[in-house]
């Protein structure tokens, strides 16, 4: 499903117009067997576990797609950091969302911040998302999902859903490295300089994105 739309139009609105289109033509089995886990994650109340505005952010080092390592405390000695945990470069709404804060980017450097993006798959294909969505800000490797657990955001793909996810190409084992079916849960964090987090975006529903403009608005009031 090609994710052309214009980039001016607000995130949510973006991603319900794909969904809408996705609708007319997915078969309708696949279709809900792709959206199941929201009503799983929903029910189980997982975003409960993330962390949360006023708790300290846990620290972090990993790579990016070029090989460099980042530290997260480093990145703040430098001002705020917002950091967006996406599930992989087969995830469409990700898609949608990283050119969102690409456009957003700018915007968000003149307010001295710092972004990254954290999935759970390998340097490889994030330079190959980063250059074909041609991201200018960091997509880091969380091979494993171990800083994801730590902002308690991972989560299980359950074995009967995973066929769906194969027959639109989304071997998540193939994209991350590992044997396991676990990713995060999409979320966006504002960390200030002490480390602390100032806004905290989880949704289990994993259509449910913070569009960059709300983003801006704290970054703004943070700034004073």
């Amino acid at each position: 499903m090609a994710t052309n739309i214009p980039l001016y139009t607000p995130l949510q609105q973006q991603i319900d117009e794909f969904i809408a289109e996705g609708a007319s033509w997915l078969p309708a089995d696949l279709l809900r067997d792709l959206l199941h886990p929201i009503g799983q994650l929903v029910t189980s109340g997982a975003a409960r576990n993330a962390v949360k505005e006023g708790e300290q952010a846990p620290d972090f080092t990993l790579t990016d797609a070029y090989g460099n390592t980042v530290r997260l405390s480093h990145l703040l000695k430098h001002g705020p950091a917002v950091i967006s945990f996406y599930r992989g470069a087969w995830c469409p709404f990700c898609h949608l969302a990283l050119r969102a804060y690409q456009h957003a980017w700018p915007h968000l450097q003149e307010l001295g911040a710092t972004l990254v993006a954290i999935s759970p798959q390998t340097p490889d294909y994030s330079k190959a998302l980063a250059e074909k969505l041609t991201l200018s800000f960091a997509l880091l490797s969380d091979v494993g999902n171990q800083v994801a657990r730590e902002y308690g955001l991972v989560f299980i793909i359950d074995k009967a859903l995973r066929r769906a996810h194969l027959r639109l190409g989304a071997d998540l084992p193939a994209f991350n490295g590992t044997d396991a079916w676990d990713i995060p849960m999409a979320g966006t964090f504002l960390v200030d300089q002490s480390g602390t987090i100032r806004l905290a975006f989880v949704d289990p529903d994993f259509t449910r994105r913070l569009d960059p403009s709300v983003m801006i608005v704290r970054l703004k009031e943070l700034k004073g």
